[in-house]
């Protein structure tokens, strides 16, 4: 029996560390939330990580009262928004100081700013990532899958850094000066916007005689020529959807309580997607699939 077999048993998970690694404030609350909320509820030690402190995000909350000051303000703010989701959640969160990209717009695309995340060199923009991930020393950790989940340039930033991180941090060889190396020993992608996941629910509020928020995502031809992954690993997190939703209230500037994430009526959510998916990307620990849990072929003798 593994040691989330085991410990699942007691409802308490001690000595376990879960990192998940996000592009901006907010991310964690769209991506994962529930999941990480019930690890953290169990006795996980949850950290979040933030690449980037939202300064170039716009304000997308119709509802939200502030104004839009300059980038630095930006940051104050959602600082003070991320504090709050992570408190919501029950998680630690750590941020990694990059500048936002933004999201650029236009044809052709312009240029990003100088300086920013997704123009670091990888090795600079991994380097405290992996200083981070010696010194948490993380059995798991969550990022997105290589596209992004979809085409931010901070979101495929995000991936390649904590790609590099997952396999450098275990390396002595490698990012000398930071730290002792530790192997993390599975590596999760978020699949919280799959297609499959869309359909489902969309379906489901269809049949209730509701209007679907996701009518336009199911007929549009770009999102259905998006591959599917695999999804390997599916978490039971219906009991943490409050929590998961406390956290994007709590960024202001970017979710609109009466909007989009709240369009489908929760009970019936829970009904037809009581889960998060993940993709295993790599296992250091022999593993069975399909899985529930991330935990899962982690034992005793390695906590460490």
């Amino acid at each position: 029996m593994s040691v989330g077999e085991t410990l699942q048993t007691r409802g308490r998970r001690s000595g376990l560390r879960l990192m998940a690694v996000h592009a901006h404030p907010d991310d964690e609350s769209s991506k994962g939330a529930a999941t990480t909320a019930r690890y953290a509820a169990e006795g996980v030690d949850v950290l979040v990580v933030t690449c980037t402190g939202g300064e170039r995000g716009s304000i997308l909350n119709p509802r939200y009262a502030g104004a839009h000051g300059s980038p630095a303000e930006m940051a104050l703010v959602r600082q003070a928004e991320m504090a709050a989701a992570a408190n919501a959640l029950g998680v630690r969160q750590h941020w990694l100081g990059f500048v936002d990209s933004g999201l650029p717009e236009g044809d052709p695309l312009p240029p990003l700013p100088e300086g920013c995340f997704a123009r670091v060199p990888l090795e600079e923009a991994a380097a405290p990532l992996v200083e981070l991930v010696r010194s948490f020393r993380p059995h798991v950790i969550t990022t997105y899958d290589p596209t992004g989940g979809y085409p931010h340039p901070d979101h495929i930033m995000c991936h390649n850094v904590a790609f590099e991180a997952f396999h450098a941090a275990a390396a002595a060889e490698h990012y000398r000066g930071r730290g002792e190396p530790w192997a993390p020993l599975k590596l999760y992608y978020n699949h919280d916007f799959s297609l499959h996941r869309i359909q489902t629910v969309h379906e489901a509020v269809v049949a209730a005689g509701l209007e679907s928020p996701f009518g336009d995502w199911v007929s549009s031809r770009a999102m259905r020529e998006i591959p599917a992954r695999e999804v390997t690993t599916r978490i039971a997190c219906s009991e943490y959807f409050p929590a998961r939703d406390a956290a994007l209230v709590a960024h202001a500037t970017q979710i609109d309580p009466d909007g989009f994430f709240f369009a489908i009526p929760r009970e019936l959510e829970i009904d037809v997607w009581p889960v998060e998916e993940f993709e295993l990307a790599e296992s250091r620990v022999p593993v069975t699939l399909p899985e529930d849990d991330l935990f899962a072929g982690i034992h005793p003798e390695d906590f460490r």
